[in-house]
């Protein structure tokens, strides 16, 4: 078992977060919030990398580089469905593919001109719609509700790699966090001297990066389980979108702690990524109902772990 990402993968996350900053960076989702019809316009940027052209359900390495690209999307609180569009099927004629819960379904896709197809946990799937938003992206964070006609149940193959990919756009957001926190407390003083220095604050910063480390090896872990083709990808995907919910709540804690008010003032980064990271943490499921359905599927058998005979499962 080998979960480390390729020097490939590795080398076009990179290039992603470059052209990302070249493109915008953190302007990027302040320009769409005040004009959501520019979320479209990150589109072509993340096609020159050959973004839209990549396999990730048949090809490993590619499963990687979307996979890392997800990640310099979720750095940069990318106001595009990069994850969803990448996780499209194969067998539809859609541009993306979004999981939603069985009562109102939504997703955060609204003001792009796409075609959608859309999941539930059992695995139906429909096409879908998106409705008409009445409630502002800043209020919203460009979710919007979905009207979904049944296409077949045959989407439980769809459904990891679905629930996987945003919990990487998730981890880049994390990483972002610890890095404009680390920052911060760095630069900030208080009674003569930084931040940084004081012992509870290290302890602060210490646990977050735990939280985020832990989050990094779980992902890399579920993607191994999908390019094994594991039974057990969907409960490795579960576990990890639990896991990861788990140290958003964690990180941006400690972020918003230490970055006092500053931290949800428009000024500061952290306030995007933190309010971006909503729809990712609660859709399609929450925190609660995300460890239910894990708990439903392992059953009395658990999981099989990061330090699991490979063979087992």
């Amino acid at each position: 078992m080998t979960v480390e990402l390729c020097a490939e993968a590795t080398e076009y996350g990179k290039q992603a977060v470059r052209a990302l900053r070249a493109a915008g960076g953190d302007e990027l989702v302040r320009w769409a919030e005040r004009e959501p019809e520019r979320r479209a316009l990150v589109a072509p940027v993340l096609g020159e990398l050959g973004a839209w052209e990549l396999e990730p359900r048949h090809d490993p390495v590619e499963l990687e580089a979307a996979a890392a690209l997800c990640r310099s999307a979720g750095y940069w609180a990318t106001p595009y469905p990069v994850a969803e569009r990448l996780a499209r099927p194969v067998d539809l004629d859609v541009d993306g593919l979004v999981v939603v819960s069985d009562e109102e379904p939504a997703a955060a896709v609204a003001h792009l001109d796409l075609r959608w197809a859309a999941v539930t946990v059992d695995g139906s799937r429909g096409a879908a719609v998106v409705r008409p938003s009445r409630v502002s992206a800043r209020e919203s964070a460009f979710v919007a509700e979905l009207e979904v006609s049944p296409v077949d149940t045959g989407g439980g193959a769809d459904l990891a790699l679905a629930l996987v990919l945003p919990c990487w756009t998730l981890l880049g957001m994390l990483d972002r966090a610890v890095e404009l926190t680390r920052a911060h407390v760095l630069v900030r003083e208080q009674f003569g001297k930084p931040l940084a220095e004081f012992q509870s604050v290290q302890f602060q910063l210490t646990d977050a990066e735990v939280e985020r480390r832990g989050v990094d090896m779980l992902a890399r872990y579920a993607l191994w389980s999908i390019q094994a083709e594991r039974g057990d990808a969907l409960i490795d995907a579960l576990a990890l979108r639990s896991a990861t919910i788990e140290a958003a709540e964690a990180v941006f804690r400690v972020a918003h702690q230490l970055h006092g008010a500053l931290g949800f003032c428009d000024e500061s980064p952290l306030s995007w990524l933190s309010r971006y990271s909503l729809p990712l943490r609660r859709l399609p499921l929450g925190s609660v109902a995300t460890e239910d359905l894990l708990a439903r599927l392992a059953g009395r058998r658990g999981l099989t772990g990061l330090f699991s005979d490979p063979g087992e499962g």
